[in-house]
Formats: structure tokens, sequence, C-alpha cells
């Protein structure tokens, strides 16, 4: 199994449409706005990296209203 931390901005207002739209992607377990640097966070898992990338990539930053993400892998799971 693989899991990653995804960060993002989103465009101005746009903040809760995004975190429901990312929330609803399988793989996701949990997704909430923040404050900070960012204005959402979202933890995924997958079987592989390979997995987790596609969900990036074509699932999350494809979402309308997403700026900029910034992805950190986890590398010690429980």
């Amino acid at each position: 199994m693989a899991a990653a931390y995804v960060l993002a901005n989103t465009a101005p207002g746009k903040a809760g449409d995004v975190r429901k739209k990312i929330a609803d992607i399988p793989g996701v377990k949990s997704a909430h706005a923040v404050t900070g640097a960012y204005d959402l966070i979202a933890y995924i898992e997958g079987g592989d990296i390979s997995e987790l990338g596609n969900t990036i990539v074509s699932k999350i930053q494809s979402i309308d209203g997403i700026a900029q993400t910034m992805t950190s892998v986890v590398v010690e799971l429980p």
C-alpha cells in the first residue's frame, strides 16, 4: 500500500466545492479545508505509487478550481 498527503491551492471562492469533489474520489480517505499556505489537504491511499500518481494527476489536478498541488508521499505507514 502507498499513501500521500496532497495539499492544494484553489481559485478564490472555490475551496468548498473543490473539497467536496476531492472527497468523492475513490482512494481519498479525508479532505479538509485548512488555513495557511494551502487551502485544502487530502489524505489518499492506493495500491502502489503508480496508483497514487494516477489519482493525483488524472483526478485531483483535473478538478476545475485547482490552481496548484503539492504532494508528500508517506514513507512510514503504521
